[in-house]
C-alpha cells in the first residue's frame, strides 16, 4: 500500500461524522467520560478504606487504653502489702520455727490427718408422710368432718 492510500483512509476516518459530529470527538468523549468515572470509583473506594483505617485505628487506640488499665490493675493486686494481708486473713502466715525440720528427719514426720467428710441427709419427700405436708393438711381435715 502506498503511504497516499494509507493517509487518505485515515482522513476519511477522522472525517466521517454524525450528525455533524466527527466519531473521533464522539470516541474521545466517551474515553475522557469513562477516565472520569474510573477516577470517582478510585476515590470512593478509597474513602472507604480511608474511613476503615480510621476506625481500626480508633479501636487501637481503645485497645490499647485497656491493656494499659489491666496492667494497672494487675500491679495494683500484686502489691506485696495487699497479698500479705489477704493471706493473714486467711489464716496464712509464714511457717514457725517448731515446724522446720531437716532432711533427714523428714521420713519420721507423721502427716496430717485428712478431715473426714461429713454428709448431710436431708429428708426426702417418700420418707415424710403425707399427713404433715401443709397442701395435705386441708384435705386431711375435710376427710375427718365428713365421718
Amino acid at each position: 500500500m502506498n503511504a497516499a492510500v494509507v493517509t487518505r483512509s485515515f482522513n476519511r476516518l477522522f472525517a466521517w461524522k454524525v450528525r455533524g459530529i466527527r466519531w473521533i470527538e464522539i470516541i474521545g468523549v466517551l474515553m475522557v467520560a469513562a477516565m472520569i468515572f474510573s477516577v470517582y470509583l478510585a476515590k470512593a473506594a478509597a474513602a472507604r478504606e480511608s474511613a476503615q483505617i480510621a476506625d481500626l485505628e480508633r479501636q487501637i487506640g481503645v485497645s490499647g487504653q485497656r491493656v494499659r488499665l489491666l496492667k494497672a490493675e494487675v500491679a495494683r493486686l500484686e502489691q506485696p502489702g495487699r497479698l500479705e494481708a489477704l493471706s493473714r486473713g486467711a489464716g496464712l502466715g509464714p511457717v514457725d520455727m517448731k515446724r522446720q525440720t531437716r532432711e533427714a528427719d523428714l521420713a519420721q514426720l507423721q502427716p496430717i490427718p485428712e478431715p473426714k467428710p461429713v454428709i448431710i441427709v436431708a429428708p426426702t419427700p417418700a420418707l415424710v408422710p403425707a399427713a404433715t405436708t401443709p397442701a395435705a393438711e386441708p384435705a386431711a381435715r375435710a376427710g375427718e368432718g365428713a365421718r
